[in-house]
């Protein structure tokens, strides 16, 4: 997505759209990839009238200045640049250097809203995931390209590019994602093995964690411990079979879930649902679900 914008060439737009009929909180005003390599590069917050919009700036090379609020740092590579105008900022071009860039500016309360917040965890100088940069960078190209032939589509646009900065900064973290991919694996092994022997052991290897980091952020996703989740997912396999299978026995049935031995399958399904395996085939329905 950056290398199709590259590729796209050195481009600034302004965007001149249709006004809507009423009043959208996410709107793109301007967008574009530069490179510069004079001095005349200088924005100051201050002087860029009264109307409020975000600036999101994004430096693929070279480097950039900034003074913000009294204070100067450098805008290396890969690092992004978030400013509010108006505002006490100054970002600028020192003499001989080189600055290349993409960005996307734009207005509206729900624009500012949400970039106001990351500056306030932030401030104005964020390292974003890569994914997250060409993610932004495929919004910025597609408002260069005329995508935008509607205030809605304009507006959906900037929205998806403020939604992609706003998962990079408060949304989950890696470790985390990762963790809820391996409960989920879990989940996936559980319903095509409930007629087989699983135990916590089993799972954590299939989750790839220890056994009580494993039974931790199991509980922590789904709400109760493993083993009492394969119990639930059994016991609603087995109300489904008895219902939809009457040419079944109820000792097949309950191989089929895991449990062999037709003394425990009744007496954990009437504990579940409060009637016998046979008394919930013969009347057709249940007292109550297995707990959740």
């Amino acid at each position: 997505m950056l290398s199709d914008l590259l590729a796209n060439g050195p481009e600034a737009r302004t965007l001149s759209l249709l006004r809507s009929r009423v009043h959208l909180h996410t709107m793109p005003t301007s967008a574009g990839y530069e490179i510069r390599e004079n001095t005349n590069y200088s924005w100051d917050g201050r002087l860029r009238g009264n109307t409020p919009f975000t600036v999101l700036q994004h430096t693929i090379s070279g480097l950039g200045s900034l003074r913000y609020e009294n204070r100067d740092m450098k805008i290396h590579a890969g690092e992004t640049l978030l400013v509010i105008i108006p505002h006490n900022h100054r970002y600028w071009l020192e003499e001989g250097e080189r600055w290349e860039f993409f960005w996307l500016s734009m207005n509206g309360m729900e624009a500012l809203r949400i970039h106001e917040m990351v500056l306030n965890a932030h401030g104005p100088v964020l390292k974003l995931k890569a994914k997250t940069i060409d993610r932004l960078a495929d919004c910025t190209l597609r408002l260069m390209k005329g995508e935008a032939e509607t205030p809605g589509m304009a507006s959906a646009i900037a929205y998806e590019a403020a939604m992609h900065l706003h998962d990079d900064v408060f949304g989950p973290s890696d470790r985390i994602l990762k963790e809820q991919n391996s409960i989920t694996r879990t989940i996936q092994h559980i319903a095509l093995n409930l007629h087989a022997d699983i135990d916590v052991d089993v799972l954590a290897r299939v989750a790839g964690l220890s056994r009580a980091h494993f039974s931790r952020s199991f509980a922590a996703m789904m709400g109760i411990p493993p083993a009492e989740y394969v119990q639930q997912q059994r016991m609603r396999r087995a109300a489904r079979l008895l219902t939809a299978n009457r040419e079944m026995n109820i000792k097949e049935i309950a191989a089929l879930c895991g449990m062999p031995e037709n003394n425990y399958f009744s007496k954990v399904f009437r504990k579940a649902y409060g009637v016998s395996p046979t008394e919930f085939r013969t009347n057709g329905m249940y007292a109550s679900s297995p707990e959740k």
